[in-house]
């Protein structure tokens, strides 16, 4: 199990800070930099930059300190049996600053552990366990787009808001230009950084959408092809059709009788 050791949300230190450890922390660090910041590992100076973070391995020496005042961090320091090979397993670097594609996520989750720590209960151990496990594996799936140029990653919230929509609502039908003016873009530049972000296309994902939500109804309702055809957002049940063999690579009612 990971424990959960102490844990800080939203520190302001006004006039900055020098936190300094020579022989590491002795557990895991992790600290989240909202303010522009230096890390200093094993002699050796790093930028941090505004919303990156860092988790600390226990016996790595370092220290760490504003580059602009005021200094403001959250962190959280944890220790548990397996959690080395859990870190490993998950491929989530260690004593390495990496820029947060989703600064609110971390944000979020920090907070919640720090709640859950002063809520006491007798499942909060196993809770605080999960969360941690949790804000690790989102943080690790997310490292590839870390790489991404920052005026593309800086979409990254929006957009995963407004998949989210897309797929939540398949029986919508916008258009493209509609959709991108909703992030105040063009539908060229829209469509480019949809694709840079999730790999394909937004038509392509509102498509999936569609289909995902009718094979959901044909394996799980009686409703009728026309009637799942309308609900998937199609104007007839032939274009519904044709589609759905076209993607899925059966029809709607031979996809129903494997089930």
């Amino acid at each position: 199990m990971i424990r959960l050791i102490n844990c800080g949300f939203n520190f302001i230190h006004r006039d900055g800070i020098r936190i300094e450890r020579p022989v590491g922390a002795g557990n895991y660090a992790f600290v989240f930099f909202r303010s522009h910041s230096e890390i200093v590992l094993d002699g050796r100076p790093l930028t941090a930059e505004k919303n990156s973070y860092i988790l600390f391995h226990p016996a790595t020496p370092h220290l760490y300190r504003e580059l602009e005042e005021p200094f403001i961090n959250d962190w959280f320091h944890c220790d548990g049996d397996d959690i080395a090979e859990f870190l490993s397993e998950i491929n989530l670097p260690l004593d390495t600053p990496i820029k947060a594609v989703d600064p609110l996520l971390i944000t979020r989750c920090i907070r919640e552990l720090h709640g859950m720590s002063k809520l006491g209960g007798p499942l909060r151990d196993k809770i605080i366990d999960s969360d941690i496990r949790t804000l690790f594996m989102k943080l690790s799936n997310l490292i590839e787009r870390a790489s991404l140029p920052d005026k593309t990653s800086r979409y990254f919230r929006q957009f995963s808001e407004l998949r989210g929509e897309l797929y939540s609502s398949p029986q919508t039908h916008l258009p493209v230009e509609k959709i991108a003016s909703r992030v105040n873009l063009s539908k060229s530049y829209f469509q480019h950084i949809y694709k840079e972000l999730f790999g394909c296309s937004v038509v392509s994902d509102m498509i999936n959408g569609r289909l995902e939500y009718a094979k959901y109804l044909l394996q799980n309702s009686s409703l009728s092809i026309a009637a799942i055809s309308k609900m998937c957002g199609y104007e007839n049940d032939t274009h519904f059709m044709r589609q759905f063999k076209r993607f899925v690579g059966v029809t709607p009612s031979h996809f129903r009788s494997r089930r």
